[in-house]
């Protein structure tokens, strides 16, 4: 296999998935199989099987799949009538794949075999459109290994039988298996989720599926990174405002969310009305733009707002910080004239740029069109798509094309960043809309006197806060940055007796506003230390007898150990800076 070959790897996992369930048939005779497509890190496969999976059986299934490929079978296709596909399919006692083929319209059944090259025996088949490897002989020396069990109900619907999953993870040569597998096991410990408890910032309840509890920690981390965010706006001239979080489904349907996003939202009944919590801002935006004539001198109008959004997802999608259902944006609408989209979007790349470099972050530009349900007409999102296109090239900007990736009514510049250990997420987002300010009648009187409808530019610059704040966690792995940490600088006297001389350096550092805490238990210096260390403080300021008497502290940086005894001031101004 040639290392490096996106297809490649994507047809060796998929061959893999294969091997996989040739291997439980062996060990479960009366399996039923699901689907077993290659994914981002390998593979897997859906089963129905007599009983469950416990991880033991990996290790026999793995052995199982070795020999297999050690047998050197070879992947032949056919192709069968409806008809004949689900003879064999009942034949072999496949009711889950009878059901695929049922679906089909418009395309004939494709099945492969894995054939023993020496004598031609039939050892597996499939249904399935492939494509495969040749024989199993070529990925005899590639880094593969079964990974784990999870549940999975049949095509993702909670209605349906819930199936076993077997994942299993391949890569293109076994070091990159052992790297992949480094960076997972740094990546556990990581876990923003484990952090979050670790330095008390937050907590989950089942009361409250996918709504953080913030604490008071996590929301001086919370305001930190928000005044930021404001901070940089009010520099690039944008009106803060603020819309409620509920409305009538009168404004979803103007809109075109109640087409499009209806799904996801959470919806009630109340009297003879329909409400709907918001899952977007844009809308409230606009009715506030609409409160009085505007004229083309006031634009660009930027307003920004910490938006509360609630989208509705699955359960099983949930995932801490990463995915949850209550989502507070730093959301930014502009109504702009068409001559000054050029300007806007550039500002909006330069803020963006500004933001992500505090944070020592390097962002990577998409840009995504089209989608298929798609709102308005082609020639405007060509448009769209045009102006946006223009921008990066004119920025000199690096960037990938996301083909049918934008939202349903324009055009977007999606923003990733790569963190720590080289994962991608996606953050911030510029969203060119010529669809909603005309849905909503929007206007503004221009230089000739006639009214036009403004353009629309949907900005958020880290995305959400719940998401930036994971992401950050575990970027930086708990260590924050000094003007995140929640607690900045913790005094540790030795003893009762150099506890006034300690209260007497917290005022000062209280009166430069630094986040300070007192530590005056009654505990052993090295047990204070080590909780310390613990919560990953950036200062320790330790006093005994030495310290008094030399009117300083014994300095200790986390990461960094002892720095002997400094001045306050030095370490007030290291702070600050």
């Amino acid at each position: 296999m040639e290392k490096g070959n996106v297809l490649s790897v994507a047809t060796v996992r998929h061959s893999l998935s294969h091997i996989m369930a040739a291997a439980v048939l062996e060990m479960f005779p009366d399996a039923k199989l699901g689907i077993g497509p290659a994914i981002d890190n390998g593979f897997y496969y859906d089963f129905d099987l007599s009983r469950p999976l416990v991880p033991a059986d990996l290790k026999s299934l793995e052995k199982k799949m070795r020999e297999l490929i050690n047998k050197n079978l070879v992947f032949e296709s056919h192709i069968e009538s409806v008809e004949k596909a689900i003879e064999i399919l009942k034949k072999a006692d496949q009711p889950l794949k009878i059901e695929l083929v049922k679906e089909l319209v418009s395309s004939e059944p494709t099945f492969y075999e894995m054939k023993d090259a020496a004598t031609g025996e039939t050892v597996f088949a499939d249904l399935c459109a492939g494509p495969h490897i040749s024989s199993t002989i070529e990925i005899k020396e590639i880094g593969w290994k079964l990974d784990k069990i999870a549940g999975a109900y049949w095509r993702g619907d909670e209605k349906k039988p819930m199936l076993q999953r077997i994942y299993g993870l391949a890569f293109s040569t076994k070091e990159e298996l052992v790297k992949y597998e480094e960076m997972v096991a740094e990546a556990a410990k990581r876990d923003h989720k484990k952090i979050g408890r670790d330095l008390d910032l937050f907590s989950f309840h089942p009361q409250s599926p996918g709504c953080p509890f913030w604490h008071e920690k996590g929301m001086i981390f919370w305001n930190a990174l928000e005044s930021f965010g404001k901070d940089i706006r009010k520099k690039y001239g944008y009106i803060e405002i603020k819309t409620p979080i509920l409305a009538k489904n009168t404004l979803w349907i103007t809109s075109g969310h109640w087409d499009h996003y209806k799904d996801g939202m959470f919806t009630f009944e109340s009297g003879n009305d329909v409400y709907g919590l918001k899952p977007m801002d844009c809308p409230f935006n606009i009715l506030i733009y609409k409160t009085k004539p505007r004229s083309y001198r006031e634009l660009p109008i930027r307003y920004t707002e910490i938006g509360r959004v609630h989208r509705k997802e699955q359960s099983g999608e949930l995932n801490g910080l990463l995915r949850v259902q209550e989502i507070t944006q730093d959301d930014s609408h502009l109504f702009v004239r068409e001559d000054q989209i050029g300007a806007e979007i550039k500002s909006l790349i330069k803020m963006i740029k500004e933001f992500y470099s505090k944070l020592t972050l390097k962002p990577e530009f998409f840009l995504s069109t089209r989608p298929e349900d798609y709102m308005g007409e082609i020639s405007t999102w060509d448009k769209a798509e045009a102006d946006l296109r223009k921008v990066l090239e004119d920025e000199k900007i690096n960037y990938v094309l996301k083909e049918k990736d934008g939202a349903f009514y324009g055009p977007k510049i999606d923003v990733d960043i790569k963190d720590a250990l080289g994962r991608s997420w996606q953050v911030a987002t510029i969203q060119l809309d010529f669809q909603l300010p005309g849905r909503f009648d929007c206007q503004y009187i221009a230089d000739t006197g006639e009214q036009k409808i403004p353009v629309m530019i949907h900005a958020a610059i880290f995305g959400s806060f719940e998401r930036m704040i994971g992401i950050l966690l575990e970027h930086f792995g708990g260590v924050l940055p000094v003007w995140l940490a929640p607690v900045q600088a913790k005094i540790i006297p030795i003893t009762d007796k150099h506890v006034d001389y300690a209260k007497k350096i917290e005022a000062e550092l209280i009166d430069k506003n630094i986040r300070v805490e007192l530590d005056d238990r009654n505990e052993s210096i090295g047990k204070k230390i080590r909780e310390a260390e613990t919560q990953k403080t950036p200062f320790m300021l330790i006093i005994g007898d030495k310290e008094i008497e030399a009117g300083k502290v014994a300095l200790r940086q986390y990461g960094e150990g002892d720095k002997g005894q400094v001045n306050v001031d030095e370490i007030i101004a290291q702070i600050l800076k």
